[in-house]
């Protein structure tokens, strides 16, 4: 994550300045307060005028001569800022937005210029979500076109253009509708290389030709991974959560980590391994979304603003991956985002919108839908089949469960044994074995859109799918609507396949998950559901065919009726497999709706993803995003999570009974060589500061960054600062002797109000607090002396070892 400077003016309580600059903060609250550090603090003397400000009182007076320096007036780069792989303080971002508001909000009334940048700072946000939603669309829009273009490729090429895909190839071809697919501009490779397509030698040749493509695209996208953009592996929606929770990654959301994902998408996809394209598209739409915030200030100099726009961005990613910008907003609500004000709703909902508008005008499967797999069912459903429903979502919470095991086992394994040195032989490997297995199958040949597609179909007259072939008694047939049919050899052979295809992607899908190409998760797991769900709605419609007397179905079933709908079967299958993986429940039900536009399957929509999302939970309770974000220990406070434990603060705390004491930083007693020397010997990054080291009263909280930043800068810039000089952090300086070195004031730099608990506080209450202010730090006092510290890392290794885990397994690796 790109962090840029920020502005640290809002965070003065001593001595500043209201200034003509935007950017800069003015904190009124800040010039009222007192806070008599120690008894011989000489009194505040205030100028009252157009400006506040506080004069200076220094030691002048005493030696004769002026050795204040008072530091930092302009704030200087870097100060403020954080760096890698660190949290946010969310408390002092938001402070600051509020004051540079308050500031822009008083200057409106001043001129028209000021009032005029008043409105466009209102609007600027608007506008951000307006350029993500057409940047994203684009993006999907060209990753879709490409996908389905070198997904052809490996079984052949067009001869017409070599641009063309199989279906587009085909459409002005002048082959009647059963031969659609054998029009004579697609060749595929056998017929360009020997001349005919049919018999062993092709079929080898064909064979050959499907493992090599695969081969290449994969071997290029995992080299294109590791050589530019090691960020841009994986589906990326476990560390879009953790950044959104607060975590800084650099680079995680940077442009090339953008162009990358993007070009690596289109290879993954086209290689024809278990995964699909809808998590990464969620990273991708949040890179648009960080790099978009660099066009204005407001976003890129604040950290929490910045994670407003990028949950709008997720729901845009989810909006055109799946065509469904209502589940695009739930989705980013109930599963990536930590921060979701109601501003924040409205602005998913437009950017969602504005992104599935330009990818509907790309139309990228020339079917004008936003999917591949848009289906349109028209058959009520019976009350009685609740109960396969129900056995489905059963189904998909054991997939889930299962799944999820066996691949962060996996993944472990890749993590501590030498197999992690090598990603490039296991995705070679990887794509081997699946690319072997699936060329024989044609359901597992054709991409996984497609075979989801073609699952969700209901059959009508025309098809000419295996699925369809059943025994047709063209008699009773009224209109469009085919009646339940004896199933012919085609269905029989295609079950067997299906049957088959299932086995491969359950198994398959555990090893390609967390491999170094863009993987999503959210294709493959529809596909087990889906596969799943057709074979039972094939054998419910069998069972009914035959046994229309049965007491199950002679309410409702009389013989030549068309009571079940097989694709139905499967669209329910997908969703309760997707719930099982994922833990999503309001929003998936949104996006398949949306997917497959049927309001009146809302039900067993819903019915299927609360069974999956049970049957999961009492096997484990965590969704495969939770899971991975554990396995790279990544600092993410889970917000629904209960802490139900009776410790307290001082148990949690550091120091603990036997570690050296806290280290702090007294008020106005220590030289810069002291606090050098504090810096150098500990990592930590912050200290407290307190007025001495006897009596231990807490004055505030000064990060580890801005000191060496403004000590470097003091150095440099300042005249007659030196190893011996002393840092203070009041508003006056001590008095000392005429012959010492000028003073180093950094106030400025000091949180005045850090977050305190006394030691006997529950550690429930620490942790919402944790949880509801997205705290970095918090201090623990004893009767108004400071005793000790808690970190997010403190909380997180605390709820880890309550839960007898590893305490260090949540470091960041």
């Amino acid at each position: 994550l790109e962090v840029l400077a920020m502005d640290q003016k809002g965070y003065r309580r001593g001595s500043f300045q209201s200034s003509t600059s935007d950017e800069d903060m003015l904190e009124i609250a800040g010039a009222s307060l007192d806070f008599p550090m120690a008894d011989d603090d000489p009194p505040l003397d205030r100028e009252m005028g157009g400006n506040i400000r506080f004069s200076s009182y220094n030691g002048g007076e005493m030696n004769g001569t002026s050795k204040m320096m008072d530091f930092l007036e302009e704030p200087l780069p870097g100060v403020g800022t954080y760096e890698d792989f660190n949290t946010i303080d969310w408390v002092r971002e938001k402070s600051r937005d509020r004051d540079r508001h308050r500031e822009i909000t008083s200057r409106s009334k001043e001129s028209t210029w000021a009032l005029i940048h008043s409105v466009s700072d209102a609007f600027s946000g608007w506008l951000l979500m307006l350029f993500i939603g057409l940047l994203a669309g684009s993006l999907a829009g060209l990753i879709d076109i490409s996908a389905h273009w070198m997904t052809d490729l490996k079984e052949g090429v067009c001869l017409a253009g070599f641009w063309f895909n199989h279906e587009h190839c085909c459409w002005k071809s002048n082959t009647t509708f059963t031969d659609r697919d054998k029009c004579p501009e697609w060749k595929s490779w056998s017929q360009l290389i020997i001349g005919h397509g049919e018999g062993a030698f092709a079929y080898i040749l064909n064979y050959l030709m499907y493992v090599i493509w695969a081969l290449l695209f994969s071997l290029l996208a995992v080299l294109l991974v590791k050589g530019f953009a090691p960020y841009a592996c994986g589906s990326g929606i476990p560390e879009i959560k953790t950044i959104l929770s607060g975590f800084i990654i650099r680079g995680y959301l940077g442009k090339w980590t953008l162009i990358i994902k993007t070009i690596t998408l289109v290879l993954a996809v086209s290689s024809g391994l278990s995964l699909g394209k809808e998590g990464p598209l969620v990273h991708v739409a949040c890179c648009c979304g960080n790099i978009l915030c660099h066009l204005f200030t407001k976003y890129r100099k604040n950290e929490a603003k910045r994670r407003e726009v990028l949950s709008a961005a997720a729901a845009a990613g989810v909006s055109v991956a799946f065509g469904a910008p209502i589940g695009g907003v739930l989705f980013s609500l109930e599963e990536v985002s930590y921060y979701f004000p109601l501003k924040t709703l409205w602005r998913s909902f437009f950017a969602a919108l504005v992104a599935a508008f330009t990818l509907r005008s790309i139309n990228p499967f020339g079917n004008s839908r936003l999917v591949l797999f848009y289906v349109e069912f028209h058959m009520p459903w019976h009350l009685l089949e609740l109960v396969p429903f129900v056995l489905l979502g059963i189904f998909g919470g054991l997939w889930g469960a299962f799944f999820i095991r066996s691949n962060i086992a996996w993944c472990r394994r890749r993590k501590t044994t030498k197999l992690g040195k090598y990603p490039v032989l296991e995705v070679f490997v990887v794509t081997a074995i699946t690319a072997i297995l699936a060329f024989p199958n044609e359901y597992t040949r054709m991409s996984t859109s497609e075979l989801i597609s073609e699952l969700f179909n209901d059959c009508g007259i025309l098809d000419s799918s295996k699925l369809c072939e059943y025994v047709n008694d063209f008699n009773s047939t009224k209109g469009d609507d085919l009646p339940d049919r004896a199933a012919g050899p085609g269905v029989y052979t295609a079950m067997w396949q299906l049957a088959l295809a299932l086995v491969m992607k359950v198994f398959i899908t555990i090893f390609t998950f967390g491999m170094k190409v863009p993987s999503g998760l959210f294709i493959p797991s529809m596909a087990v559901g889906a596969i799943a769900g057709r074979l039972l709605g094939v054998a419910m419609e069998q069972l009914a065919f035959y046994h229309h007397d049965w007491v199950i179905f002679s309410g409702w079933c009389s013989q030549g009726a068309d009571c079940i709908t097989p694709g139905l079967y499967a669209m329910v299958g997908a969703a309760a497999c997707l719930g099982g993986v994922t833990r999503m429940t309001v929003s998936l039900v949104v996006i398949m709706f949306e997917l497959t536009g049927g309001l009146e399957y809302i039900v067993p929509l819903m019915a299927a993803a609360m069974t999956s999302k049970w049957m999961a939970d009492a096997i484990g309770r965590e969704g495969i995003y939770d899971a991975h974000i554990r396995l790279n220990g990544y600092p993410f406070l889970e917000a629904k999570e209960e802490f139900s434990h009776k410790t307290l603060a001082m148990d949690v705390m550091r120091p603990r009974r036997n570690d050296p004491p806290l280290t702090v930083i007294t008020q106005d007693s220590m030289t810069v060589e002291d606090v050098e020397t504090i810096i150098n010997e500990t990592t930590y990054s912050g200290y407290p500061v307190v007025v001495s080291r006897e009596s231990q009263r807490l004055v505030g909280f000064v990060l580890r960054r801005d000191l060496i930043i403004s000590i470097e800068n003091a150095r440099k810039k300042q005249d007659g600062i030196v190893s011996t000089s002393i840092i203070y952090f009041t508003d006056h300086s001590p008095p000392l002797p005429p012959s010492f070195p000028s003073m180093l004031k950094l106030r400025s730099i000091l949180d005045l109000s850090p977050f305190t608990v006394t030691d006997q506080t529950p550690m429930e209450i620490v942790v919402d607090i944790f949880r509801k202010l997205g705290l970095r730090q918090c201090l623990v006092t004893h009767n108004g002396k400071l005793l000790g510290i808690i970190t997010k890392k403190d909380v997180l290794k605390h709820i880890a070892q309550l839960a007898n885990q590893d305490p260090d397994s949540i470091l960041f690796n």
